[in-house]
Parts: C-alpha cells; structure tokens; sequence
C-alpha cells in the first residue's frame, strides 16, 4: 500500500468515473485502474462498484476512503511542518470565499497580499460555503473567507470585519427621497434575491422573517431568484425589481450616472460578520496572519464604497 494508491481511491470516490480521477491525478486511466485494483487484492475486498455508466464505492469503501483522506492529510503535514520550519511564507497559499465575498475583495486582497509577501504563490477559489467547508476539511483549501455563524470540527474561525446590507433600487423608483428603508417595506416590492444554497440569501431572510412567508405563498409575485449579485444587480438596472446587497457590493458606480441609487436600512440594520476559517492543524499561523492583515488594510475606509452612491 503506497500513498500514490490512496490517492488514487480518494480522488475515485470523489469523480466516480476512472477517466476524471486519472486525469485529477496526472495519469492515464489504465494506470489507475490497475493500481486501484492491486490495492484491493492487497486488502481482499471490492472498493468500488463499477458499471458502464458509473462507479459506486462500497459501504466499506467509504470507511476505507475516509481513513485513506485523513493518511493523506497527515502525510501531507509533514512536508508542510518541514517547509513551515524555514518559511512560513515560501509555500503556496490555497484561499476560498464565498461568491458574495470574493469578487468584492479579491481585487483589492490579491495586491496586498503580493506586496506584503511577495515570495508566497496564492491560488483563489469561490464557492458556496458548503463546497468550500468540504475542501478545508479536505486539506484542498488552507483558508477560507465565509460569513458568520460557521462551525466545523477543528477549524479556527476569526472575525475580520461587518458589514451592513443596503437596499438597492433603480434612481427613479419612489423610495429614493427616503434616507432609509424600514425591512418591512420590502413586502411592497418585487425582490431580487439570490437562489437557494447562498447563506446571503438566508441572512436577508433571517433578518425579515416575512419575505420567507412569501415566498412559500402559492400566488407568489414577489421574488425573482438570481444565480449571481452581478445579475442581480443587472436586473434592478434594468427596472426589474430591488434588491438587498452588503455594502461592498453595491456598486452603483459601476453604472452610467442616473441609473442605480442605494439607501441603508432604518435602525437595527441588518449585517454580517465575515469571517477567515483555517484548520486548527494548519502548521503556517504566520500565512494565516498575514491574509488577516491585508483584508483588514482591504477594509480600511478609503477602500469601501459610498454607503449613499448614487453614481
């Protein structure tokens, strides 16, 4: 048994096809085939089902692979713990964020972080945070920037900022002459939200119980989902509705002058704390307190946007 096959059955479990996990692993498909099924002559049990259409990993298989991930995590600590012993800051670090965070700070954090260590490579994912929760825990991503509440098994959370939410409309709609809009006052609008599976669209839900009756209406006008807040956004330019965003990505000035106006909500606002997660078995601390640092200069007043823009 060679940590090469164990990754072979890790990177199998997840694809269930041989021709994706062989490509994932930089081999042909033959190759991984015969070493997947020497590995389960050396063990005496099937791992996996396999059938013309897909491949299954048996009950026992998934313990197998389970343990196979964690062997892998382990092993892979050593060469980290050893490159950690020099420099910190020397190895590749892997960051995720959730799609409402990371196109509004990666610009801003990428630059930062190449002046504050230039000689440390980065490599940046988004995803909901379910998908980046599975590639912490995986070892996949070293760190990941999500909003507040999150827990995991043996991950470290650290608050970095909050941020309000805003109502964005179209710059002729009636409640631009308000300087703030009650929750409630959304049940008079079509809201522009995002779809199921975003946990910002379950924070503006959270935040005004009401909406969520609404939409389990079954003569609901109200909501119209989007996949993106760039489409969102798109759309309230286009006078198809509102929308609730957090501050940073408002964005109004990204449209021609006249077209989108934001306005805060009235007292208490709704908000997020965002947040950096990092596995508590995550040997480069120093790594970790440098990507907290640049978002914090990322968040400095100067880099935010006029909550009140109307550009």
């Amino acid at each position: 048994m060679t940590l090469t096959e164990l990754r072979y059955i890790v990177t199998l479990a997840q694809e269930r096809h041989f021709g994706r996990a062989a490509e994932r692993c930089h081999v042909s498909q033959p190759t991984l085939s015969v070493a997947v099924k020497k590995l389960e002559e050396e063990l005496g049990t099937p791992l996996f089902e396999r059938s013309k259409a897909t491949v299954q990993v048996t009950p026992l298989g998934e313990r197998v692979v389970a343990q196979a991930q964690r062997v892998l995590e382990q092993s892979s600590l050593i060469y980290e713990m050893a490159s950690a012993g020099r420099d910190q800051l020397a190895n590749p670090l892997r960051i995720g964020a959730i799609y409402t965070i990371g196109p509004y700070l990666f610009p801003d954090l990428i630059p930062e972080l190449a002046d504050a260590a230039p000689q440390m490579p980065l490599y940046i994912e988004e995803g909901m945070t379910g998908h980046l929760r599975r590639k912490l825990r995986n070892g996949e991503l070293d760190a990941i920037i999500i909003a507040l509440p999150f827990t995991e098994t043996d991950v470290v959370t650290k608050p970095i900022y909050d941020e309000t939410f805003e109502v964005l409309m179209p710059a002729n709609h009636r409640w631009v002459e308000r300087e703030s809009i009650s929750k409630e006052d959304l049940l008079e609008e079509r809201l522009l939200l995002l779809g199921e599976g975003h946990c910002f669209r379950d924070q503006i839900l959270e935040a005004c119980p009401a909406i969520g009756q609404k939409l389990n209406s079954p003569h609901n006008t109200l909501i119209a989902e989007g996949g993106s807040l760039e489409t969102i956004r798109h759309m309230v330019a286009s006078r198809l509705g509102i929308t609730v965003l957090p501050q940073s990505a408002i964005g109004t000035s990204s449209y021609e002058s006249g077209m989108l106006v934001s306005r805060p909500f009235a007292d208490p606002a709704p908000s997020r704390t965002v947040a950096v997660a990092w596995r508590a078995s995550f040997p480069r601390p120093k790594a970790i307190d440098v990507l907290t640092e640049a978002i914090a200069r990322c968040r400095k007043p100067h880099r935010q946007a006029p909550a009140m823009a109307s550009a």
